[in-house]
C-alpha cells in the first residue's frame, strides 16, 4: 500500500528537479509556470497533477503544456482544460469558459494507465495573442467522458513573451 503512495510522488520529484539537458533558457515566472492540480483533499494518496507550463523564447509562441496526473482512475481518459480572465479584471480567475487543450486547436487525451498514473505532451499555439498581453489562468483536469472535474488548479498570472 506505501508503495502506491510513494511511487507516484517519487515519480513526480523525479520529473520536475532540476532542468532537463533541452532546457536552454531559464525559468521565467512571467512567462513559464509549473502548476500542481488537486483533488477535493490535498491528502497523501489522493488525485494529484502537474503541468509544466513554457513559453519558450523563440518567434513561434507556441506554449508547451507537459502533463501529468497521478491516483486518478485506471486506464481511463482525462482532458485538461484552461480559463483566462484578463489581468484588468480583479475578479482573477472568475472565467468558466473552459477551453479544452492538446496539440495545437486538437484536443487530446491524458490516458492513464493501470496504476491511474498518465501523462501527455500538449501544446497551444499562441502566435495570434499580442506580445505582452497579461492573463489570469486556471487549470481543471475533467473526466473525458462525463467532463466533471477531477482535479483544479489556484490561479496564476502570466504574460505572453
Amino acid at each position: 500500500m506505501k508503495l502506491k503512495i510513494i511511487l507516484p510522488i517519487a515519480v513526480f520529484i523525479l520529473a520536475f528537479s532540476g532542468c532537463k539537458k533541452g532546457d536552454s533558457y531559464p525559468l521565467n515566472p512571467l512567462y513559464d509556470l509549473d502548476v500542481s492540480l488537486h483533488g477535493e483533499t490535498k491528502a497523501p494518496g489522493k488525485a494529484i497533477g502537474f503541468i509544466k507550463f513554457r513559453q519558450n523564447p523563440d518567434t513561434a509562441r507556441v506554449i508547451t503544456l507537459d502533463t501529468w496526473v497521478a491516483n486518478l482512475l485506471p486506464n481511463h481518459a482525462y482532458l485538461l482544460q484552461r480559463a483566462v480572465n484578463p489581468i484588468a479584471d480583479v475578479t482573477g480567475c472568475s472565467s468558466t469558459a473552459w477551453l479544452t487543450l492538446g496539440e495545437g486547436l486538437q484536443p487530446k487525451s491524458i490516458l492513464t494507465n493501470a496504476e491511474g498514473n498518465g501523462s501527455a505532451n500538449l501544446w497551444r499555439d499562441i502566435t495570434a495573442i499580442a506580445r505582452g498581453a497579461a492573463f489570469h489562468i486556471h487549470f481543471q483536469i475533467v473526466d473525458a467522458t462525463t467532463l466533471a472535474p477531477v482535479l483544479t488548479s489556484d490561479c496564476f498570472d502570466y504574460t505572453v513573451r
